[in-house]
């Protein structure tokens, strides 16, 4: 089963899209981890809402709105999909990654494969 994994930070701390060299040095050992476990497919952060827009589609009507995305408390910081046999595996990487990152939430879904949804 496939899982994506999305962790979210407040982008108006002064060093949320900047990651200490210590935090970089422990996802880089977790996600050695991951890799060498089978699980890892992709992951990667992303930048500031500032880089971003937001598309709305609401009866026949296409509205754009560029970033940074102020009434946004926390946004995006990042995903990783991984490979795992059960919620209950994804979970224990989601709390994995959430150690080594501290105080994020991270939230997990399972990736529709087909057409039953699963």
């Amino acid at each position: 089963m496939k899982f994506l994994m999305v962790h979210r930070l407040d982008e108006s701390k002064p060093d949320a899209f900047n990651p200490s060299p210590e935090l970089i040095v422990k996802m880089g050992e977790l996600i050695g981890d991951m890799t060498k476990a089978g699980v890892l497919l992709d992951a990667a952060g992303v930048t500031g809402s500032a880089d971003g827009a937001l598309v709305r589609h609401t009866g026949g009507t296409r509205t754009v709105t560029d970033g940074p995305f102020t009434e946004a408390k926390e946004v995006i910081g990042g995903y990783a999909v991984i490979q795992a046999r059960s919620k209950d595996e994804a979970i224990e990487w989601a709390s994995r990654f959430a150690e080594v990152v501290g105080d994020v939430e991270v939230e997990i879904r399972l990736i529709s494969e087909g057409p039953d949804g699963a």
